[in-house]
Parts: structure tokens; C-alpha cells; sequence
């Protein structure tokens, strides 16, 4: 329940073994490395290797061919000869031909079909007549129109009988007349301006349809039906390519996904003439198997430091923490990794936020569904937020049986106090008017009590980096520890037993002096350090000093009764239960089991949620804010950097 310690690794070889060692380096997932550039930029002589990425063209021609052609590869690459780019293009090039062209048949067929069906939907209009369409278009005094008429304009063709047209119909439908217009040269455009009035719509008909309307039909139905048969081979065409090509367009993309992971190493070595260095963290466990990796690598030369070794590294953070305690890494990570010189908070959050979630939602039945839910969530869903679940799951069924409530029932669990303890009744009533004054006491205690072990672990923090200022003079140090008990101390003592403490020296001694110690702390650093006290004047200082100091006690103040809301919640949880019972009375019957059962969800779903997220907020705003800084660095190998 610790972070990892870590070493400093230099891993030095000839550059004729470079592409090797990034072969082998690459697959490391418990190395930390260092961009090269922080060494370049501070020593004269070494290089970067900046070169133009050979295999990013290729890659992307992969990834189009992959998209175009709907394949589905998942890139495994064994490493098994080396990479002959100019034939992987050649290969990818000829697929993707092959691909071109049937793609553009499949086009063309699909083209003739959607033709020949609409050509059949006109002809299918027009088959009352049985005059050969070709004849009638070869006529050399007569012009031919093909449309449909609305239904409300044929009755107003009877104002145009004495104008030079002569007027067929072939079909009707619910809307239009299927027809066809003759007329002379002469006065075509007159016929035209006519029907143009009357709403009529031209149809034309394709080239190739020449027979009587009946024939034609029969012709177009023949087509279609041999361009569906054409489609269906140019579609068997497409998978068996499919089929053919996509063993090896994997083996392609896995090993130009390896070559780019290998080439984006790069920035991360360090030419030294003939030589060249990677230079990264490792944790102390995994040191002999780096060494390992590289052990049949000749000229391969691998330098183990302490951490802080080099100053132009800051060490990475890797967390290693108990099975309890793991899941809980995910809150610390979202606000900040802890620096690698400080401590993990993460056995701390864990053990305080179980705790203060079971407290505000104590019942036994929806602690098990919780444990139920969080147990799923993380099997089948793989989800750390699910294993949370199950531990706060289990707090919450604790305290539900020191609270006598399952589902909300107050009174299920009184047979078990009468047997194991002989009381008559559960010892606490949650809602009883002599619980809440000592229920919100007792969140004031569990609050000073937490502060006190915060302002604990940032002193233990300050000692280790021996920063002795802040360890006896901050506001979380030992100035702010002894103002916090003292007064919370001396109030507990005069409101809880009478005993009046608050004397002129207890005043002086252990609240006036810390406060004016607190309020020194920035000039005393500065003598500390050799600087002037006072760079922008006493008057300056003192003004913000106060404020800072005002803002100091008003924090102890806020910070403190913050934590009334772990009683709010328990009265908050008790009070929606006695509304489901209250429900469940009123409905009896099948109702009640449904009231039960949507009620308890409800709950737990909404009151579940709001307690997870205020103990979240008392973690980062109450507790971290006096120790934890999470400016620490993650610890990434290049497979998690990805």
C-alpha cells in the first residue's frame, strides 16, 4: 500500500544494433521512458533522432484499403522475417486494383437496373397501346408526346378540342392519366404551352426501349432479372477477394502497426556518436527482467541508478496497493497523482470513504443489493467503479445491522438484539428525537477526527522532505494542529462537561500564539532562506496576511461542520425509508410488494448516488486539501502511452 520504488535505467548500445533494441523495447510494459530531447536540450554533442517515418504512407494505405473494403483486421503480428515495404505495396496495390474493379461493375449493373426499372415503370403505364414506340417516333409529320395529366386537367381539354392535337389515354390511376399527345411540327411548341398549362409532366422513355409497350415490358423484365444474376457473381467476386486477401492484409497491418510503434521510439533515443542511450524508470521488482530482455543482445549495456540520481528527471508515480484498497485508486487518480516523494493516499481514501458512505447509508438489504450490483459490475463489465460497489456494499450492511434496517424495515432485525444481546428492541432509533442532537455531535467528532489525521499525514509529509517551515508554521503544520484541538478541545470540554478551560495562559499558549505564528509564517520562511522579510512593506503584508489568517480560521470553521451532512444523510436515508413504509401501508395488497420493490430502487438509486458523491466531496475538498497536492507523474510505458 505504497508507491513502487523506482530506478533509474540507462540502457546504452551501438547504434548497428538499434533497431533490434527497439524491436525488444517496445514491448517493455514496465519501463518509464524519458523523451530524449530533455538530455539534447542540456548536453552539447548528442543528437536526436529525427528522421522522415518510412512507414506512415503504408499504414495509411493499409487503413483505406481496410475501410474501403469492410475488412475486419485486428493486426497480430508475429515477428517472424524482416519487412519488405516495396513488396507490401505492390501486394496492397494489386487488391486494391482487383477491388477497383469490381466495385466499378457492381456500379455499372447497378446503374443499368435502376434504368431498366424505371424504363419499366413507363412502360408498364403504356401498355394499352400496341403501336411499336420506334414507328411512331420515326414519323416524320407527326411528334409524339409521353406523360401523365392530372385527372382535374383532362375535363379541361374540352376548352383545346378545336386546337391541332390529338389527345390518348392508356391508364388511369388514383392521380394522373397515363397518355400520349400527337401533334404536327408546326405547332408543337403552340400543343406544348398548353399542356404546360394544364400540369402535364413529359416522360421519356431510354433508347433502347423501341417495340410495342407490351414487348418492351417483357424485354426489361428479361434485363433486370440478368443483371441481378450478374450482381450476385460480381458480389461473390467481392467476398471470395475478401476471403483471399485478408490473412495477409493482417499480417501487413500488424507488422507496419509494430514498424511505426518501433520508428515512434525513436524520440526517445539518444545518439552519442557511435553509440546511443534510452534512458527511463523502472520499478526495483522489475529491473532483472528488463536486464533479462536485453541479456543476448551483444554491446547491450544496462546502468541501474537511484531514482533521484538525475535531477533533470522527476521519478514516476506506479501505485501498488492491496486488494481492498486498489479500486480506490480511481478517485485519487482523478484528482492527481501523488508526487513520488510523498505518500499514497490511497489505503487512507479507501478505508474513510467505506466508512463514511456506510454510515449515510446504513441498511442491511440495499448494502447486499450493493454488493450484488458491484460484484456484476465488475465481473462481467470489467468496472473499478463496480468493485468499489462491493466494498462500500459491505460497510453499508454492517452499519444497516447497527442501525436495525433492512429494505427500510425498522423492526426485522429486533428477534436477532433480543437473542444475541437481550434487548428488547434495536438500541438505536435513527429517527427517535434523542438520536439526532448525538447523531449530529458524533458527525462533528468523526469530522474533527478526520482533519486531525490529515493535518497528521501532511506533517509526516513536510518531514520527509524536511521543508521545516511548513511543518511548524503552516496552517496544516504543527501551529495549525495545536490552534484546531486546542479550541475545539477546550469547547468540547466546557459544552460536554462543564469544564471551563479557556484561561489566559491556554488562550495565550495554545490559540493566540499558534494564529500569530501562522500569520508570521511567510517573513519567518523568508529570514529562514536568507531574503528580506518584508519585500513589499510590513503594511503591505500585514493586509494580506490578515485575510489570509481570517481565511485560515474560517476554513477550520467551514471544514468542521461540513461533516454535519454524514448525519444529514442518516437521518436523510431513514426519512425516504419511512416514506416507502408509509406508501407500502396505504396500498397493501401486490401493491405493497411493487412499492417495496420501486420504492427500495428509487432509493437506492438516487439517495445511493448523492451520498457517493458528497463523500467524494469531502474527500477532495475537505481531507485532500490539507495533504495532497497530486502534481505526481504517471507512470506510462510506451504500451500505455498508446
Amino acid at each position: 500500500m505504497a508507491i513502487a520504488k523506482m530506478k533509474l535505467i540507462n540502457l546504452i548500445a551501438d547504434k548497428d544494433s538499434l533497431d533490434e533494441t527497439l524491436l525488444r523495447f517496445v514491448e517493455l510494459d514496465c519501463f518509464h521512458p524519458e523523451p530524449a530531447g530533455k538530455i539534447a536540450e542540456q548536453v552539447h554533442g548528442v543528437t536526436v533522432l529525427q528522421e522522415e517515418d518510412p512507414y506512415s504512407d503504408l499504414l495509411a494505405r493499409c487503413k483505406d484499403i481496410e475501410v474501403n473494403m469492410g475488412l475486419t483486421l485486428n493486426g497480430e503480428f508475429v515477428k517472424e522475417r524482416p519487412a519488405d515495404l516495396p513488396k507490401m505495396r505492390e501486394y496492397m496495390d494489386h487488391i486494391y486494383e482487383r477491388w477497383n474493379q469490381i466495385h466499378e461493375a457492381k456500379q455499372e449493373i447497378e446503374i443499368a437496373i435502376q434504368e431498366n426499372q424505371n424504363a419499366l415503370i413507363r412502360v408498364e403505364h403504356m401498355e394499352g397501346m400496341d403501336i411499336s414506340i420506334q414507328e411512331l417516333f420515326s414519323c416524320q409529320y407527326v411528334n409524339t408526346r409521353f406523360g401523365k395529366l392530372p385527372l382535374d386537367s383532362v375535363d379541361k381539354l374540352q376548352y383545346y378540342e378545336t386546337r391541332p392535337f390529338i389527345f390518348r389515354s392508356f391508364k388511369e390511376d388514383s392521380a394522373y392519366s397515363w397518355c400520349m399527345i400527337l401533334s404536327t411540327p408546326k405547332y408543337e411548341r403552340e400543343v406544348d404551352n398548353i399542356l404546360s398549362s394544364l400540369y402535364f409532366e413529359r416522360v421519356y422513355l431510354p433508347c433502347f426501349v423501341t417495340d410495342t409497350p407490351l414487348k418492351a415490358k417483357e424485354m426489361l423484365k428479361a434485363e433486370i432479372e440478368s443483371d441481378y444474376g450478374h450482381l450476385k457473381h460480381v458480389a461473390e467476386a467481392k467476398e471470395a477477394l475478401i476471403q483471399e486477401c485478408s490473412d495477409t492484409m493482417n499480417q501487413i497491418k500488424g507488422e507496419l502497426n509494430f514498424l511505426e510503434e518501433t520508428f515512434e521510439a525513436r524520440k526517445y533515443v539518444v545518439g552519442m556518436d557511435e553509440r546511443f542511450t534510452i534512458t527511463g524508470f523502472a520499478a526495483v521488482d522489475d529491473v532483472d527482467s528488463i536486464k533479462a530482455v536485453f541479456a543476448d543482445l551483444d554491446g547491450v549495456e544496462i546502468e541501474v541508478h537511484p531514482a533521484n540520481s538525475d535531477h533533470r528527471f522527476a521519478p514516476p508515480t506506479k501505485l501498488k496497493n492491496s486488494w481492498f484498497t486498489r479500486p480506490f485508486a480511481m478517485f485519487v487518480e482523478m484528482y492527481g497523482l501523488p508526487n513520488y516523494e510523498d505518500i499514497d493516499p490511497t489505503p487512507f481514501v479507501a478505508l474513510t470513504y467505506t466508512l463514511l458512505f456506510g454510515i449515510m447509508f446504513g441498511d442491511v438489504g440495499q448494502g447486499l443489493v450493493l454488493i450484488l450490483v458491484g460484484f456484476i459490475a465488475a465481473k462481467w463489465k470489467g468496472m473499478r467503479l463496480g468493485e468499489i460497489g462491493m466494498r462500500i456494499g459491505i460497510s453499508s450492511t454492517l452499519f444497516g445491522f447497527v442501525y436495525g434496517s433492512v429494505f427500510g424495515n425498522e423492526h426485522m432485525l429486533d428477534p436477532l438484539y433480543q437473542s444475541l444481546f437481550h434487548l428488547e428492541e434495536k438500541p438505536i432509533e435513527v429517527m427517535g428525537s434523542d438520536f439526532i442532537m448525538p447523531l449530529l455531535i458524533c458527525a462533528i467528532a468523526i469530522g474533527a477526527i478526520l482533519i486531525v489525521c490529515c493535518m497528521s499525514i501532511n506533517m509526516y509529509i513536510q518531514i520527509k522532505h524536511k521543508n521545516w517551515c511548513e511543518l511548524l508554521l503552516s496552517q496544516n503544520g504543527i501551529c495549525g494542529s495545536v490552534f484546531y484541538i486546542a479550541l475545539l478541545g477546550g469547547a468540547a470540554a466546557q459544552v460536554g462537561f462543564g469544564i471551563s478551560v479557556f484561561s489566559k495562559g491556554y488562550i495565550l499558549g495554545l490559540i493566540l500564539l499558534p494564529l500569530l505564528l501562522i500569520f508570521l509564517k511567510e517573513p519567518i520562511e523568508h529570514k529562514m532562506k536568507g531574503k528580506e522579510m518584508f519585500p513589499d512593506g510590513f503594511g503591505a503584508f500585514a493586509t494580506q496576511s490578515f485575510f489570509e489568517l481570517f481565511e485560515v480560521c474560517l476554513s477550520f470553521i467551514t471544514n468542521t461542520i461540513s461533516y454535519l451532512r454524514v448525519g444529514g444523510f442518516v437521518l436523510s436515508h431513514a426519512g425516504m425509508m419511512l416514506v416507502v413504509t408509509l406508501l407500502m401501508d396505504m396500498v397493501g395488497g401486490v401493491g405493497n410488494i411493487a412499492v417495496a420493490i420501486f420504492g427500495n430502487l428509487f432509493v437506492m438509486c438516487l439517495e445511493g448516488m448523492i451520498v457517493g458523491i458528497q463523500v467524494l466531496r469531502l474527500e477532495f475538498y475537505e481531507m485532500f486539501s490539507r495533504y495532497f497536492t497530486g502534481d505526481g507523474i504517471a507512470f506510462q510505458s510506451l504500451k500505455n502511452m498508446e
